[in-house]
This record gives C-alpha cells, structure tokens and sequence, in this order.
C-alpha cells in the first residue's frame, strides 16, 4: 500500500462519508481522494469534488450523470463520472484506489463491498448489511484476498478497540457487550408510539444521522443487526453477545474477559473518531473531536433493553438464534418498512408488523451464494411491499 491512502468513499454525500472527509481535510499529506460516490445528491457531490477532486464520481442514474459532468466541466475540474451500480463495484475493485470506505446505508452496498473484498482492499466498513446479508461469503472473500478489514460503526470500533485483534477468539473473551442509547422514544409512553411521526423518529438524543439509520435507532433494530455483525466480524457466537442501553453514549461498546476484567472505549458521540482510527490504523492521528470531559457529563447510566418497548429487536434476536439466511430477509423487509414509515404510509408501530409477516410468510433459504442471497432479499422486499400496501389500504 502507498504512503499516500487513495481512497474510494462509497457513498460519500451520508453522514459517514461527509465525516471521512471531514477527518481526510485535516490530514492532506496522508490521504488523497481518487473517487466518490452519491446516489441522487448531485449538489453535495459537486461541492466535494471542487474540494477534494476526485479522479472519478458516480450517482447513481444517467441523467444525474450528465448533469454532474456537465457542472464540473463548467468549473473547470478534470473529474470523470459514472453512473450505475456496475460502475461502483468496478470502481472499488479497480487499481486506481487501496482503501475504500464503504458508507452507503442499506443493501445497496453490498455488491460493491464485496467487490473490494475480492480486490484486497483496505476496507472501512460502516454499512453493516454486507455482513447482516452475506456475513460467511463476505469474510470469506477478505481471508481469501487478504483484504483488510476495519469497522467504523462505532459500537464495532469500539470492541475492535479493545481487543489484542480483531478476532475474539481464543484470547481469554467471554462476552462483547455493544451499548445503545435507547433512541428518542426510550421513555416515551408506551400507548402514544403509534403516533410517532418521521421527525420525531428522526430526532435522536445524540448522533447526527440520515434518516433511515435514525429510524433504526428509534426501533433499535440496528442494534439486533450490529449483534449480526459483531457475530462475524470477531468471530463471537450471538449468544456471547449482549445489548446494554446507555443513554449518554459515552461508552461505546465493552468487551468482558475470562478473568471478569471489562475493557471500555470511551469518548463523546462523533463518528470521525472511529473514521480516524480506521484510516490510520495502527497510528493515531487527530479527529476533529471535542476532548471528552467525565467531569462535567457526570453520570454515565445503563439499563437492559424493554422487548415490548423494542419489539423490532426482539425480532432481530429471533433471527440470530435461527441462523442461516433470515438475516438476509429481516434486512430487506426493514428497509421497505423504513421507506414507507417515513413516506407516511405506515405508522412507526407498523415497522414490526412489516417484518414479522415477512419473516413468516417465507422459509430461509440457502444463502452460500451471492445469487441466492440477491434472490432472498428481493422475495422478502415483495412480501413486506405486500404488507405495506395491506396496511396503508
């Protein structure tokens, strides 16, 4: 790998991506852009390739493509554009780039994770489906390759952070204990959530965030999906996995040992400090983050998670115990669930309903391919679509 990290931002406009380069400005000797990625968000997109400019940029359709190229030839830049989802999995397999942050939110993002899996890249992962979808083809293709793989999602930095490695096993780890802030609604009156509107469900207690993952927080179904990807990430059976709400998210996730020592990561709720830690690892560089400060914060509290506050994570618990490829099925009918919550179509109650009757409504098949995952996730969008229509009818 060079000296100079060339870096691929999947899904550079999200929150995740606008952070990485948050942390990359601050560091120009160490990291340089060669491209970046949005689906619709062509102004932001634009905006970052004046910054930063990329070699290559890609949206997601045609016409956004020609628009944006025709914006940057206007100004001037030499920056090329793509568009599509074939031009992202050739993008992040291709020479042109060593580390590749993978941030775009939802399946979506899978394919060309994987592709820079295949390719041996130095990957940053914040999107968690390619694991909670594809999680034994995924690691496999990083052992393989000798890919190198580091999480962003901070609950996962975190026990990476407090581990001898990034593998749990055989080094004494009893249980990884990933902490949750509750959301918005942790305390909110049982009987009024069915009239939780998008905002509200948007507005959470301390991350800024896009919607769709704040929704998950709200229903804490990314935390039942984070168990999924620690499970495969560090190679720790789900049921050495607890969830443990802390509502100040101070502590980010914990790893208990053999000998009961409990090893924290602590600091305030900023994504650029996992980002920063991943893109140096195993240096450390400056963030961006405010110092952390215990003495004014005080109080750091915990509590176990309600199941009948939190029904979507009982869910995703249900899914871990049963294996195999419902993983695949939860993800994808939480995503038309999402998608029609905050279109207005179902209430934020509805969201569980949506993926219970996907779960129900067909059998977990066999997920060893990449085909037959694909497969499995378009049955299940079919099946909650189904249910989203029976529901806002």
């Amino acid at each position: 790998m060079s000296t100079l990290q060339r870096l691929l931002i999947l899904g550079s406009t999200g929150s995740i991506g606008a952070s990485t380069l948050d942390v990359v400005a601050r560091h120009p000797q160490r990291f340089s852009v060669h491209a970046l990625t949005a689906n619709r968000n062509i102004d932001k997109l634009f905006q970052q390739c004046q910054a930063f400019h990329p070699a290559l940029a890609i949206v997601g359709g045609a016409e956004d493509a020609m628009q944006l190229q025709a914006r940057l030839r206007a100004a001037q830049l030499r920056t090329e554009v793509a568009h599509g989802a074939d031009a992202l999995c050739q993008a992040a397999g291709s020479g042109g780039c060593d580390t590749v942050v993978a941030a775009i939110v939802g399946a979506a993002g899978l394919l060309p994770t994987l592709s820079a899996a295949r390719a041996g890249k130095k990957i940053l992962l914040a999107n968690k489906e390619a694991l909670v979808m594809s999680g034994a083809l995924f690691m496999r293709a990083v052992r393989e390759s000798g890919a190198v793989l580091l999480p962003v999602d901070s609950e996962h930095n975190a026990i990476f952070q407090c581990l001898p490695h990034s593998s749990g096993s055989g080094l004494g780890v009893e249980r990884l204990i990933l902490t949750a802030s509750g959301g918005p609604f942790r305390t909110r009156p049982l009987a009024t959530l069915a009239d939780v509107t998008p905002d509200q469900a948007c507005a959470h207690p301390n991350w800024v965030m896009g919607r769709k993952i704040s929704v998950d927080s709200a229903t804490m179904i990314n935390k039942g999906l984070e168990v999924i990807e620690a499970h495969w990430l560090f190679d720790m059976p789900a049921q050495r996995i607890d969830v443990l709400i802390h509502p100040q998210s101070i502590i980010h996730s914990m790893v208990v040992y053999s000998d009961q020592s409990v090893l924290a990561q602590l600091g305030n709720p900023d994504m650029r400090t996992p980002i920063a830690h991943a893109l140096a690892y195993p240096e450390r560089i400056v963030s961006g983050v405010a110092p952390l400060d215990l003495a004014t914060i005080a109080t750091l509290t915990f509590e176990m998670p309600d199941m009948a506050r939190f029904p979507c994570l009982r869910l995703a618990f249900d899914v871990i115990r049963n294996g195999g490829g419902a993983s695949a099925m939860l993800n994808a009918a939480n995503e038309v669930a999402v998608a029609a919550f905050l279109a207005g179509r179902i209430r934020f109650t509805e969201i569980e309903r949506v993926i219970g009757a996907t779960l129900q409504g067909m059998p977990a098949a066999d997920a060893s391919s990449i085909e037959g995952v694909l497969e499995m996730d378009r049955r299940a969008r079919e099946i909650a679509q189904a249910t989203v229509k029976h529901l806002s009818g």
